[in-house]
């Protein structure tokens, strides 16, 4: 159960309109919370409350594809690529005014939030991922295979690659992203009232096309939005994230095993701390706590 009051507003971005959802004082310090691939902001609810209650001004916005977000028109590319979602947050925090908010996320929302650090580290003032440096090496993913085992966690990735794969997220978006939640959480006990929650926000008219561009995408086999080149370019150098992070690693997610501290603090120079929690993939659904704990500490008293 809730205890914040929850708004929706929208905001104007260069090609998509951002839906959002807001709890807390207006005037607290602002955070944005990021959801990843196939969630929606019903995952940081537990987490939103807590920090709305610590003063907090708290943004979770619906990605690109999801909910009420909207492509401005039928001529945008429908690119669910990395640069595109870092792009959408920096246009959020823009056209809401946020001074240097603290962004956190997991999936493609830690991916939106690391890149958004790593291009533009002047808008935020901390970072909290799952999973350390979620930036994709597009050039080495699209060379390099993965052990037997992983490749097969990533059997979805795969059938996206393909029209069959297409036509199957458009047939079966339910019984596909619920087979999702099942595997990379598997110790999750949740609800059919909470998976239809969040399902509700993939019933939209290009959830399937942003989807099945950001796993093509990643392993250079769809040519990306032109809007995006530039960022694309400077992602490939894969620079560090200098802003204060703390880094979560799920014991429990079979997508991706925890990596020691000094790896990752390869990539984040000012890493102020790392933690594990015994979750699986949705971090902050099955761990708000421990999730609301990171963000105050990057906070700081």
């Amino acid at each position: 159960m809730r205890n914040v009051a929850a708004e929706r507003g929208s905001t104007i971005g260069s090609r998509v309109e951002i839906g959002y959802e807001q709890r807390g004082d207006p005037v607290g310090w602002p955070v944005v919370l990021l959801h990843g691939f196939p969630y929606d902001p019903r995952c940081f609810d537990g987490v939103a409350d807590l920090i709305a209650g610590d003063g907090a001004h708290v943004i979770v916005p619906y990605l690109r594809g999801y909910g009420p977000s909207r492509y401005r028109d039928a001529v945008v590319v429908r690119s669910g690529q990395q640069a595109a979602l870092a792009g959408d947050l920096r246009e959020l925090i823009e056209g809401l005014g946020l001074t240097r908010p603290i962004v956190a996320g997991f999936d493609w929302g830690g991916r939106a939030a690391c890149v958004a650090a790593m291009l533009w580290p002047q808008l935020v003032s901390g970072l909290v991922t799952v999973g350390g440096y979620n930036v994709h090496d597009i050039a080495a993913m699209a060379a390099t295979p993965e052990s037997p085992a992983d490749e097969a966690r990533n059997w979805y990735q795969w059938y996206f690659h393909s029209e069959r794969g297409r036509a199957g997220l458009t047939r079966y978006r339910r019984e596909l992203t619920r087979q999702l939640w099942n595997e990379w959480s598997p110790r999750w006990s949740y609800s059919d009232a909470t998976f239809e929650a969040t399902a509700a926000s993939f019933d939209t008219p290009d959830f399937v096309d942003t989807v099945i561009h950001s796993y093509r995408h990643r392993y250079g086999l769809a040519a990306g939005d032109p809007a995006y080149e530039q960022g694309e370019r400077q992602i490939a150098t894969q620079p560090p994230i200098t802003v204060p992070t703390i880094v979560i690693d799920a014991t429990e997610d079979p997508l991706d095993a925890p990596r020691p501290p000094a790896e990752h603090a390869r990539h984040f120079p000012n890493l102020a701390d790392y933690r594990q929690t015994a979750t699986g993939h949705n971090v902050p659904h099955e761990d708000p706590a421990g999730f609301a704990d990171a963000i105050r500490a990057v906070h700081g008293p």
